[in-house]
């Protein structure tokens, strides 16, 4: 009688953990969504809003580039048309931010770095541990 009753409480308990994982494991893949949802949603924000510095970057670049020639043509000198070369790679850096392939490159290089220079990345001492942090906690007290 006690063993029978003993693989039903074992039997019992087993469907208890299978249950806890189930629901831990239903818990996790819900949290991994709703960050990945809101990671997208702040990459495409980042994405807008550099799209909208390229439009007001791009009219004073326009602006200038206009304006650069005919001053330098009225003053004789090349003077006002320096600012053009290096707002030119401020505006191609914006462009490529905006509607190029910047975030391409990026994500290529970082997987490189996770994967082939793990080193860079390490934290200082390491991962912190629960020991370690429990400690330290006390030790404030």
């Amino acid at each position: 009688l006690s063993s029978g009753m003993k693989g039903v409480m074992e039997e019992n308990m087993k469907k208890q953990m299978d249950f806890q994982m189930d629901a831990f494991q239903m818990q996790l893949e819900r949290q991994l969504a709703m960050q990945n949802e809101m990671r997208e949603r702040q990459m495409s924000m980042g994405i807008a809003r550099a799209r909208e510095i390229v439009k007001y970057y791009g009219s004073f670049y326009v602006v200038l580039a206009v304006l650069g020639p005919v001053a330098a043509f009225r003053s004789k000198s090349a003077g006002p048309l320096i600012p053009l070369l290096p707002l030119g790679f401020v505006l191609t850096y914006q462009l490529d931010a905006a509607y190029g392939d910047l975030l391409a490159r990026a994500r290529k290089e970082a997987e490189h770095i996770m994967k082939e220079e793990r080193d860079m990345i390490e934290l200082p001492s390491g991962m912190p541990t629960f020991d370690l942090i429990e400690a330290k906690r006390l030790a404030q007290k």
